[in-house]
């Protein structure tokens, strides 16, 4: 019955944990063994002599000890005579052989049975490690799903069923993610560990992979390799980018990943308790990656100033500015992490002081600036006003809008920018002459590097963040939806 018994548990085991029967039996016959030693010291001093094997006839352990037959017998633990050999197996043993003598399992007591036990035990865990170690190693970066079964000093304890866990620490959940017992939950797995100690399976709920993945689950377009993921980020919790682009020209990568009415974004807006996102279409030229990616802002240029460093300055609108740097500094700095290029916001405002302060120092020094360095001001238009005797910002300058209406058959308010540049020009150089003026944005002007909004990122854990442009905080404030955001990406 015992024997019997044996066997069924070794065949529960089996079918319970996957690992293979003989690894089982391996496992046990090496718990036997290691218990027998302690319990029949006086058959082990030779450490080999000592064997366990499995009766498969019968579904049990047999224990034997190992002798060696010789004429006289000097250490009886270890050697049998001749006469006591043929006795118990036939004439035919011969000096030097070697013979299992049966041991009585009832010998080994309650303490050998114990040891036995935590052996087996050990070894199956360590089976079952190496099982879940080799299924799950060649899984890392994929998506599993499992129910919340409990809470560890922060972690979330997933169960994945076949009484197999994973764990989510606290630093890979979502900011301001809420779950409880019993609900179902997606993650995407980071490490597969062998260690002993603790949960094998590390799954994450804040990685950019989850993202990646739940998109491909969403779009069939991404699954089918006709539109492809180049890149995505997160700041988990409160807004995600990912730039994707299609392998074929029909296909809108946008499109796709938007879907009808937004469908297939908001589907993975909800998996991710509302984290907002940005659908941007990637493209292998880095201004026009750049300008993409700071949506849902309008770029209004961009300028490479260090392509072996990486930097650039993006150059937006006073009315974008906000829209552009983001709430704390969040957008562009998931732009810059998105393309891959440090990015530095600056304000038209700021470029167009500068622009005028340079020329301004150059009517200082008794150089006549030429219309045609004026924005707005074109080649056709500078002959015209070269016609009436215009020919330098200063004289520009001088002139009415009335007139430079009548001269350039242009709009009222195109004429006053024009006018306003101008003037802006020859009041920096009457400034350069009374005194040097030094390259200082005025108060209120903007520069805003990508390296910046991290730093106001980290302050703001610590300290209240105070806006760069007071009057454009409210509109920072404001979030696009992701929806918005990819229809503008359409537009565009």
């Amino acid at each position: 019955m015992a024997a019997s018994l044996i066997g069924q548990s070794i065949e529960v085991l089996c079918n319970e944990q996957g690992i293979d029967r003989d690894l089982v039996i391996e496992a046990m016959k090496e718990a036997v063994k290691a218990a027998a030693r302690k319990q029949f010291k006086a058959y082990d001093k030779d450490a080999d002599s000592i064997q366990v094997e499995w009766n498969n006839e019968e579904s049990m352990i047999e224990i034997s000890v190992q002798k060696t037959v010789v004429e006289t017998v000097e250490k009886p633990a270890v050697e049998l005579s001749l006469e006591e050999a043929q006795e118990m197996a036939g004439d035919e043993i011969e000096v030097g052989d070697m013979l299992l003598i049966p041991l009585p399992q009832e010998d080994m007591g309650r303490i050998a049975a114990q040891t036995a036990k935590q052996i087996l035990v050990q070894k199956v865990r360590e089976a079952i490690r190496e099982k879940v170690y080799d299924e799950y190693v060649d899984r890392i970066g994929t998506l599993i799903n499992g129910v919340v079964k409990r809470f560890e000093r922060g972690d979330l304890i997933m169960d994945l069923g076949n009484n197999l866990e994973a764990v989510i620490e606290r630093k890979e959940l979502s900011r301001g993610e809420s779950w409880n017992q019993g609900e179902r939950i997606r993650a995407v797995i980071i490490e597969v560990s062998k260690e002993p100690r603790g949960q094998q399976i590390r799954a994450s709920r804040a990685s950019a992979e989850l993202l990646k993945k739940l998109f491909e689950m969403e779009v069939p377009e991404i699954y089918d390799e006709t539109v492809v993921i180049k890149s995505a980020v997160r700041e988990p919790g409160d807004r995600a980018k990912i730039a994707v682009t299609s392998n074929e020209k029909d296909v809108d990568p946008v499109g796709a990943c938007v879907g009808m009415k937004g469908s297939r974004v908001q589907n993975i807006i909800k998996e991710l308790r509302g984290e907002k996102i940005d659908i941007i279409e990637w493209s292998d030229e880095p201004s026009v990656f750049a300008a993409n990616a700071l949506s849902p802002a309008k770029v209004s240029q961009v300028r490479i100033t260090d392509i072996n460093e990486r930097k650039m300055d993006v150059i937006v609108g006073e009315d974008q500015l906000s829209l552009a740097i983001g709430k704390k500094g969040q957008n562009v700095r998931l732009a810059a992490r998105l393309v891959g290029w440090d990015i530095k916001i600056v304000s038209e405002d700021v470029l167009k002081k500068a622009v005028a302060l340079e020329m301004g120092r150059m009517m200082a020094s008794g150089e006549a600036v030429p219309v045609t360095a004026l924005e707005g001001v074109n080649a056709s238009q500078a002959e015209m006003l070269a016609e009436k005797g215009i020919t330098d910002v200063e004289t520009l300058a001088s002139t009415s809008v009335d007139d430079l209406v009548d001269h350039l058959d242009i709009s009222l308010d195109e004429a006053e920018a024009i006018l306003g540049s101008a003037q802006q020009i020859v009041e920096a150089r009457n400034r350069e002459v009374e005194g040097p003026v030094e390259d200082v944005p005025a108060e209120g002007d903007t520069e805003v590097s990508a390296e910046d909004a991290a730093e106001a990122e980290a302050e703001a854990e610590t300290e209240p963040v105070e806006a760069v442009e007071p009057k454009a905080e409210a509109a920072a404030d404001q979030d696009v939806p992701a929806e918005d955001t990819a229809e503008d990406e359409n537009a565009a």
